[in-house]
């Protein structure tokens, strides 16, 4: 039977295919349909959202020793989270098996960086596996449970945002009962870290081990083995190798680490010339040329920056015309990203701005704070860096500096570094843009939100006694629809001596119940409008313009967020009427 599939759809049913009974992850774009897929299709497997990347880790962690099989997700930025468990894990190695799906985002489509989590898995020891289509990213999480159970080591699953969100036919199969290991208590093995001494030659030995495994696993493959030009390649790249050049003898290295010293050398002994086409990092490269390997074409031909394409490839090969985009001749006007019609931050942005705060931002929708029109957040590293950020600023001697993070962040990442500022007596203003939802990577659930996974009801974590009990002695919780409450509540956090917070609460507007109300929209009552333009200092792209230069709100647009009514000077701004809808 086949199936059309997203990658990550494809590997969330090779995951139940394979038996998974344990599955976590932390939402992040291009990782989150996985545990999306398995929660809606297949419950068996047990997914869940964790709190982070770490803790997903660890509960997997416990999940595989104590004998079932287990699928840990995260983008790739999110591994640097983990990496604690990740470095450690394979000393003991794991009972039953452990699939880490490492996806990483060439070209940075919703990331912060470029990282290429190969380099992690070497530095972890542990073996990758580089599907190339979305057949493959079902095929190889089968594999990488053998493996994983084989060599008694957890296994990383690497894909690319393009490998994650492309769609193919996937046949597929049914679900194969695993039964759950015994778990036998070993503190020699699984506790006492001195003991790691004793580990540590076993972990080189299952190395080697699973190199000479390389030399002839099946996903390691020679194509059309005859011709001048060989290519070495692996994951998506492989496509665009197949499609720009159809007559070369490609070798698709499906496990790329570790690698596979003699096939290398045997192919590229073959061929007068070998180009070698890895998204990424040179990793497959340096290996390569410290075999002694001179034949070869990489990074200096393809780059190291952004995604590959077909047309990038043939422009570097110098292979003739490029492919041009279709365009219709007409002039696109850029449309810049922006936060929702109605997003309560919206608010908290246009108060910052007012008020001439420097910002420490985080990561989340908000992160758009920085863009016009508000350009009022000033900083963003990675996940909980907002307050660190904010308290070292205070200390370089600036004062009016605030740390804004999202309700979900603030409890992956920003509950330490909050307990720092009250042990170290920081001046910290801190806003928590409470949402109730995980916004940025489709609005999950997250435990502020009050449900799980599957929408059921959980005790939602009060973020107001949670500052408390960290010591904050100020904490105000506002409405962040009401700006004049915002901006006084801001106002007061700066001015206070010690550190304070402010919580803006407010639904995600595209969480489904937002979406399903009734709204009754807002209208501009012309005769009494002064054309003062107040509104529009608002940002809202509900708001625009009549050929009289009156403000005019879009009917299928609003939310009836009532932030425009609340700074007209005049009340032109009010509901429609039943006779107007």
């Amino acid at each position: 039977m086949s199936e059309l599939l997203l990658g990550n759809q494809a590997i969330a049913r090779g995951a139940w295919e394979a038996g998974v009974a344990f599955a976590a992850g932390y939402p992040g774009t291009p990782s989150t349909e996985i545990i999306e897929t398995l929660a809606a299709r297949f419950p068996d497997t047990h997914p869940r959202w964790s709190t982070n990347e770490k803790v997903a880790f660890e509960e997997g962690m416990g999940a595989a020793i104590g004998g079932l099989r287990v699928l840990v997700t995260m983008k790739h930025v999110g591994l640097n989270v983990a990496a604690d468990a990740f470095m450690v894990f394979p000393y003991a190695g794991t009972n039953g098996g452990f699939l880490i799906v490492s996806a990483d985002d060439p070209g940075m489509h919703s990331s912060q960086n470029e990282q290429d989590n190969r380099y992690l898995a070497r530095m972890g020891k542990v073996p990758v596996l580089e599907p190339s289509d979305a057949q493959e990213c079902r095929d190889f999480v089968l594999a990488a449970f053998e493996l994983s159970e084989k060599f008694s080591t957890p296994v990383m699953l690497r894909t690319t945002t393009r490998l994650a969100h492309h769609k193919g036919l996937v046949q597929v199969g049914e679900r194969t009962p695993i039964d759950q290991r015994p778990f036998e208590p070993d503190p020699k093995r699984f506790s006492v870290p001195i003991y790691r001494k004793l580990l540590r030659p076993r972990v080189e030995a299952r190395l080697a081990q699973l190199q000479e495994y390389a030399e002839t696993c099946p996903h390691n493959r020679i194509e059309r083995p005859d011709g001048e030009i060989g290519v070495v390649t692996s994951g998506i790249a492989y496509q665009y190798v197949k499609e720009v050049l159809p007559q070369a003898a490609i070798l698709r290295l499906g496990m790329t680490f570790p690698l596979p010293p003699r096939l290398l050398r045997e192919f590229c002994e073959r061929h007068s010339t070998v180009y070698l086409v890895e998204e990424g990092e040179p990793f497959i490269e340096e290996y390569m040329r410290s075999l002694g390997i001179s034949n070869l074409g990489g990074k200096e031909l393809f780059g190291v920056i952004g995604e590959y394409s077909p047309g990038r490839l043939r422009q570097s090969l110098a292979l003739g015309d490029i492919p041009q985009p279709l365009t219709t001749g007409a002039p696109i006007l850029p449309r810049p990203p922006m936060m929702c019609v109605g997003c309560g931050h919206r608010t908290v942005f246009s108060v910052l701005r007012q008020l001439k705060v420097i910002v420490a931002g985080d990561i989340g929708c908000y992160t758009m704070g920085a863009l016009p029109p508000y350009e009022a957040e000033h900083t963003t590293f990675c996940m909980g860096a907002s307050i660190g950020t904010a308290i070292g600023l205070e200390r370089a001697g600036h004062d009016r500096v605030a740390a804004v993070i999202g309700d979900s962040t603030f409890i992956h990442a920003g509950i330490p570094a909050l307990i720092d500022a009250v042990y170290n007596g920081s001046r910290l203003t801190l806003i928590i843009l409470d949402n109730s939802a995980t916004g940025m990577t489709g609005a999950q659930s997250n435990p502020a939100a009050g449900t799980n996974l599957f929408g059921e009801h959980t005790p939602r974590l009060d973020l107001a006694r949670l500052v408390q009990a960290a010591g904050v002695e100020q904490v105000q919780v506002v409405d962040t629809w009401q700006r004049k409450q915002v901006f006084r509540a801001i106002n007061q956090a700066l001015a206070h001596p010690g550190p304070a917070v402010v919580i803006a609460q407010g639904p995600c507007q595209q969480l489904p119940e937002m979406k399903r109300r009734d709204i009754v929209p807002y209208v501009v009552e012309e005769e009494l409008c002064t054309k003062c333009d107040a509104c529009f200092r608002v940002w809202c792209p509900a708001i625009k313009r009549t050929e009289q230069g009156f403000p005019w709100i879009e009917a299928a647009e609003c939310t009836a967020c009532t932030v425009c009514a609340q700074v007209c000077p005049t009340d032109a701004i009010a509901l429609r009427q039943p006779e107007q809808a």
